[in-house]
């Protein structure tokens, strides 16, 4: 296994237990833990993609999922400093 293919294992494995404690009430889903797990787990994933076997429609996906943690996170830390 190359180090890009371990590296989008991880990311995946971080997403799923970020859903997984959303799912089960244990994350909030908007929080900074549970945005910041989605955001790195999609940055890993998509430096697999993009430096190991490209895939268009995942790395599509994945470059949304982390553009969406993003927002959400910047949208939580203006937030905060108010």
């Amino acid at each position: 296994m190359s180090w890009t293919d371990a590296g989008g294992l991880f990311g995946v494995l971080i997403i799923l237990i970020a859903y997984a404690g959303a799912a089960l009430g244990r994350l909030d889903p908007q929080g900074g833990w549970s945005l910041a797990a989605n955001f790195l787990g999609a940055c890993l994933i998509l430096i697999s993609l993009l430096l190991g076997a490209f895939n268009l429609a995942s790395t599509a996906m994945e470059g949304a999922w982390a553009l969406v943690a993003l927002v959400g996170l910047i949208r939580l830390a203006l937030k905060r400093r108010s």
